[in-house]
């Protein structure tokens, strides 16, 4: 056994991963790390998981990758016994959202050791569940006001990946991380990898703050053609934004500072918004191409004619014949409607008792 495949198990039996696509599942890397500002990386996964059908594929070794002092589990303790520990897994799983469509989620705590050893066993185990791409998962704390739309950066080697939205626009140096690991090494196996990084207002980064889990989950379904259920979380951002207020109002201090980031956030955006006038800024809907709104009118248009439609034409387009219980279709063998020179009942020629016209 290689020193890669002893870092990892297989689940057995082997859950089923491919999708009705082609192309393969969308692999989602989600690892807890530095970079997690507001534990949005680790909301993003555990929403995901708690709402979708989730099934283990892989389970990583935690001896061979985690330092358990550097991130000490919490344990519970009640009353007189030991109740709890908390989980510190690590591991690769397939889900399906809320159409059916399968797609992998790696999720865990970002190893402390052997990043080049455990980055070669995921490139494996996407090659092994033929992965189409690969996306990546960041929230980085940054001096930016939760009183504006959040900024989510989007980068990877591929235009789709990034399609219309923000991007750095900049060459910027960060600390490494796992998940770049990653995604260097299926780049250069000629994979389509891309990574979204939340902005999250750095005096909120280490606090749960649900509208950077909402944010990045809405750019990965929106790249991946993927559908989360993403309700439960719009209530919590608008209760976390109900206590936002609550602790601000009234403070001179912080309302000063947020004025401060709103002046620098509306500039860079203006900025942004010369450089790229074909960009969707943050907070701005995407908008659908010409051929998605063609599909969609024509799909409208079947609508309407088959709902407008007799019932006689509908059940001819289904390819049965029309009923009539046994009567004539309308207009035959009425006057109405008939042709001028057609003889009507008081024109019919009188005929005698032997049948001879008269």
């Amino acid at each position: 056994m290689s020193d890669v495949n002893r870092m990892y198990e297989l689940e057995y039996p082997s859950p089923e991963v491919a999708t009705d696509s082609s192309d393969g599942p969308t692999l989602i890397v989600a690892l807890q790390g530095y970079a997690d500002a507001g534990h949005a990386i680790d909301g993003a996964a555990t929403h995901i998981k708690a709402a979708l059908e989730s099934h283990p594929v892989v389970s990583f070794h935690n001896d061979e990758l985690i330092d358990y002092r550097s991130r000490r589990p919490a344990v519970t303790l009640q009353d007189d016994h030991l109740d709890g520990f908390s989980d510190l897994s690590l591991d690769l799983r397939v889900l399906r959202d809320n159409k059916g469509k399968s797609f992998l989620l790696l999720s865990g705590p970002e190893p402390d050791f052997r990043w080049e050893a455990f980055t070669t066993a995921v490139a494996d185990l996407a090659d092994k569940y033929g992965v189409a791409q690969t996306l990546c998962l960041y929230a980085s704390p940054m001096q930016v006001p939760h009183t504006r739309p959040m900024v989510v950066l989007a980068h990877g080697n591929s235009p789709e990946l990034v399609d219309d939205l923000y991007t750095w626009d900049a060459r910027v140096t960060v600390p490494g991380a796992a998940s770049l690991y990653i995604e260097r090494e299926l780049h250069k196996r000629g994979h389509k990898v891309g990574g979204y990084t939340a902005q999250v207002p750095h005096y909120l980064a280490q606090s749960p703050y649900p509208q950077a889990t909402y944010q990045l989950l809405t750019a990965v379904s929106e790249v991946a053609d993927l559908d989360f259920p993403l309700r439960s979380l719009e209530q919590d951002i608008k209760r976390a934004d109900e206590q936002l207020s609550e602790h601000t109002s009234g403070n001179h201090e912080i309302a000063q500072v947020v004025q401060a980031f709103e002046k620098q956030y509306d500039a860079e955006l203006e900025r942004y918004r010369s450089e790229h006038p074909d960009a969707r800024l943050p907070g701005e809907a995407k908008v659908p191409s010409s051929d998605e709104i063609g599909e969609e009118f024509e799909r409208f248009l079947a609508s309407i004619n088959h709902e407008d439609a007799p019932a006689d034409d509908r059940d001819d387009a289904a390819g049965q014949a029309p009923k009539t219980n046994g009567a004539l279709p309308p207009g035959v063998g009425e006057d109405e409607g008939q042709p001028e020179d057609s003889p009507g009942p008081e024109d019919s020629p009188e005929q005698d008792d032997d049948g001879e016209q008269r």
